[in-house]
């Protein structure tokens, strides 16, 4: 069957949506579907996408092409380019994939996965238009799409049908804007609402523009109207002390932003440099305040009592029988903050519990109250309804969702996972179910063509089921305890992922726990899996008995059905722990997911190595030299390599004796330099230190004693909230690398594979990327966080295509003898700075080599390894292939 895929959108939750699409292009049952990735770009266009960029890190990426937007320094989405003509339109599209225009999508596709969110995706408007073409397509249909986008609306639903609904009022944005009435509005907020409240736009979902307002502010509460309304106004003094390019710039993100179309005081800005020279212009003859307004507006903000009590989000799905069952509702825990974007979608940064713990009566009377809205509003297939239960017992539901976020850890493959089914059995379900319900509400003849391709597919399921039988068992390492243990997290599970929805491997997840002196290793079942990072797996398996919450047994009793049909028959119950033995019997190879110790190190692979268990990666020797960056750039340096300077600064050198170790940094080493830890990766306590101050603070860090942070140490060093800083014997100072006397300067990382050749080594190089950030230093929201970084695939050497070419041959001249020198195998990540001067002369500065890179699902080396064909699958088969080759090559 034929599954259109669609995602991204013109709405400002584009970017999760571009994500989720990936998500579920991955997790497609192979055997069972053929997906069709139709991207929906931000003018409305259907573009069946060329697959080498779905796995691209955000949407500005590859759209509008790279070349379109080269000759500016700013990042853009295609609304920057307009106006287009219809044909300037088709050009742009074709660049990627193919524009379709919406009368043959039907000649595309058998049935349509809708990923997208907000406008266009959850209001009714697709589904529209997907029943006039016959297409089925998932989750809830036109009615109760369009009941489920606007917040205000649904709160006078849910009230009059008796729901508990917080107090509230809207303000709608012409009455805001039309007249001088704020102080008013605000005085009617505290009076029928009252502080604390919440403002957040009416539309909108992820979070975004999401505020609270916990004191008597009027400035304040003005500010986040404003931000509800995406409006603000900039004075002559902002603009003149503006970082003037980061603050246009910044304005192209739709989270947080403006975004672009913009208004400014009534005259349409696409562009940011058109935002800038207009600005310039303005403030050159007025002293007056310029009123910005993003055209990815709001008609409406809401403002609603802040409820105290404990936060939750459930899944409800209606099974193939017509049951509603509302799945094992999840727990938000945080503190006074928001459970905003970052905290939603960057691993490591949220805490959710599921089921919620309280008492099983409570829970029931959750599930009772979401399965009751779930049929008031008359949603189909599944929704997520998110909600508060209050101390006194009263539940509050806020925010019926007709599609979930379906990033990996979403709650909606999390909650599904409690009952047994991956994210691949999770999908099928959506797909088969959704087919019924088409079927079920179709009035015309296209209800007998459902009623066929729901039972053809039932067949194949059934079919699937017996041939699971003869897949390859494959160990999934993954978690550990170093500062990169959520990262390797993110990448075992993509690795999972990608392995269970193909028809050759069986992936059995491997959860490994310790510390520096011993690891331990545990079989998990997969709600374990899908939990939100390393710590709260590892809290389950500390438990001195792993008991099944009775909601789980009841929720698991009222599907067996569904399980019985879209679940392996074995699905593992509980987590066990595993000997090196027990492994080696129960897998025919490992894939390690790891990230810094153990993993990339050597240790595993040596234990690995004793029971005949063939792995991925370079092998123990080599895995020993570039898990240390400073051992690893030594002897590069010795074969003639270009490297940055270092030192290590160790602890009992600096407790001994601070003044003599800050005198021999700085005496070596000009602020500002770089300090990060010598063993891990994932941009792990990379820091730029400017003055002797922040180096301070960074080795009190570093070498403090307990796990906790020092508070004025992290706050000179701007640390955001949760953000990880390990604890080390030692740390790395490097020279800050920077572009000197070049003409182009810029950061790369590059991607290789290795495979054998009439039974010798050979390296395939792969085309590096540029890393674009924010600031100094690439943060993990940058690699890691959807939507949030950059990397352009291939890296743009120079202006000039001729001259690109051959400085990137060179490039990878280079990355392949540094692969050579250290003897990496199987595949791994180099990171580098390169330097090109007018003369033409290259200098490429290797930074640091891994030789577990992160597989998270956007990871750039997907970027690379699709340019040269291969799929993050087929890259990930020829890696596993490799490991059995040497395995084999050894044992001969």
């Amino acid at each position: 069957m034929r599954i259109g895929i669609f995602f991204g959108g013109p709405s400002r939750e584009r970017e999760i949506s571009f994500a989720g699409g990936r998500t579920v292009y991955d997790n497609l049952d192979r055997a069972l579907f053929e997906p069709v990735p139709i991207f929906v770009d931000s003018l409305g266009n259907f573009i069946k996408l060329d697959w080498s960029y779905i796995y691209k890190g955000s949407i500005r990426d590859f759209y509008p092409p790279q070349q379109l937007s080269t000759a500016s320094p700013y990042s853009i989405y295609v609304e920057s380019l307009m106006p287009l003509s219809d044909a300037q339109q088709l050009d742009i599209a074709g660049q990627i994939g193919e524009l379709i225009p919406p009368s043959q999508l039907s000649s595309l596709i058998d049935f349509a996965f809708l990923a997208l969110h907000g406008n266009l995706g959850e209001d009714g408007k697709l589904q529209g238009l997907l029943e006039a073409l016959k297409i089925p397509y998932t989750a809830s249909g036109i009615l109760p799409s369009a009941l489920g986008m606007n917040k205000v609306f649904q709160k006078t639903l849910m009230q009059g049908a008796g729901f508990n609904v917080p107090k509230s009022m809207a303000i709608l944005r012409h009455q805001w804007q039309a007249t001088d009435q704020a102080a008013h509005f605000y005085q009617m907020a505290k009076e029928k609402v009252g502080l604390p409240f919440v403002t957040r736009p009416a539309n909108q979902g992820s979070s975004i523009g999401v505020r609270m307002l916990w004191e008597d502010d009027f400035e304040q509460f003005s500010q986040f109207i404003n931000d509800g309304f995406f409006s603000q106004q900039i004075t002559a003094t902002d603009w003149k002390n503006a970082d003037q390019l980061n603050f246009v710039q910044n304005q192209c993100d739709l989270r947080e932003y403006l975004g672009y179309p913009l208004l400014a005081n009534k005259e349409i800005i696409h562009h940011p440099q058109q935002l800038q020279d207009w600005l310039n212009q303005y403030f050159q003859s007025h002293e007056t305040p310029v009123l910005l307004e993003g055209l990815h507006t709001e008609n409406e903000v809401l403002i609603e009592e802040f409820l105290e009590g404990r936060e939750f989000s459930c899944i409800v799905i209606r099974t193939d029988e017509g049951e509603v069952v509302a799945l094992p509702p999840t727990e938000i825990l945080k503190g006074k903050e928001i459970f905003d974007y970052r905290s939603k979608y960057l691993p490591g940064l949220s805490r959710k519990v599921t089921p919620i713990d309280l008492p099983l009566a409570d829970i029931e009377r959750i599930q009772q109250e979401c399965n009751r809205l779930f049929e008031f509003l008359r949603f189909h297939v599944y929704a997520r309804i998110d909600g508060f239960i209050k101390e006194d017992g009263r539940i509050y539901l806020n925010d019926p969702n007709t599609t979930s976020g379906m990033l990996p850890s979403s709650f909606f493959f999390h909650q599904a996972a409690e009952i047994g089914l991956n994210p691949s059995q999770f999908l099928t379900f959506i797909i088969n179910s959704s087919l019924k319900e088409r079927q079920k509400h179709a009035l015309g003849p296209e209800s007998y063509q459902y009623g066929q391709l729901d039972q053809a597919l039932s067949n194949k399921i059934k079919a699937r089921q017996t041939a699971s039988n003869q897949l390859k068992k494959i160990g999934i390492v993954l978690g550990g305890y170093s500062a990169e243990r959520h990262i390797s997290v993110e990448s075992g599970r993509n690795i999972y992922e990608k392995l269970a929805a193909s028809d050759k491997y069986e992936p059995i997840p491997i959860f490994l726990t310790g510390n520096w002196e011993s690891y331990q290793l545990h079989q998990i079942p997969i709600n374990l899996l899908l939990k939100d990072n390393a710590d709260d797996i590892t809290e389950k398996l500390s438990q001195a008995q792993y008991a099944q919450n009775p909601i789980i047994t009841k929720i698991k009793n009222q599907t067996q059905k569904l399980q019985a049909k879209y679940a392996a028959s074995d699905v593992l119950e509980q987590p066990r722990q595993l000997s090196l033995e027990d492994l080696a019997e129960m897998v025919e190879g490992v894939f390690i997911a790891l990230h810094g110790r153990p993993g990339e190190d050597g240790k595993l692979q040596s234990d690995l190595e004793k029971y005949g268990v063939p792995y991925n990666g370079s092998g123990v020797p080599s895995s020993q030299t570039t898990i240390d960056k400073y051992k690893t750039n030594q002897l590069l340096k010795k074969q003639g390599i270009s490297v940055t300077d270092q030192m290590l600064v160790y602890k009992s050198d600096w407790q001994e004796e601070r003044r003599t170790a800050l005198h021999r940094i700085e005496s070596n080493f000009d602020y500002p330099l770089i300090a990060k830890p010598v063993d891990d990766g994932c941009s792990a306590a990379v820091k730029k230190i400017n003055n002797v101050e922040e180096l301070t603070a960074f080795a009190q860090l570093i070498f403090r004693e307990s796990v906790d942070l020092i508070p004025d140490a992290a706050d000179r060093l701007n640390l955001l909230p949760k953000e990880e800083f390990p604890q080390k014997k030692c740390f790395l100072i490097e020279k800050l690398v920077t572009k000197e006397q070049a003409k182009y300067f810029l950061e790369i990382t590059g991607g290789l594979m290795t495979f054998f050749k009439d039974g010798k080594l050979e390296y395939e190089i792969f085309q590096p990327s540029e890393t674009l950030k924010d600031k100094e230093i690439l943060s993990l929201e940058e690699k890691f966080l959807a939507g949030e970084g950059q990397n352009i695939t291939p890296a743009r050497y120079t202006d000039d295509a001729e001259q690109n070419e051959i400085v990137s041959t060179q490039v990878r001249k280079e990355l392949g003898k540094v692969a050579q020198i250290l003897n990496i195998e199987g595949y791994a990540r180099i990171d580098a700075f390169v330097r090109i001067y007018e003369d033409g002369q290259v200098e490429t500065i290797i930074i640091e080599i891994n030789s577990l890179p992160g597989m998270t699902p956007a990871t750039c080396i997907f970027h690379q390894t699709a340019l040269n064909g291969y799929k993050p699958y087929d890259f990930i088969d020829q890696i596993i292939e490799y490991s059995f080759e040497r395995f084999i090559s050894k044992s001969v």
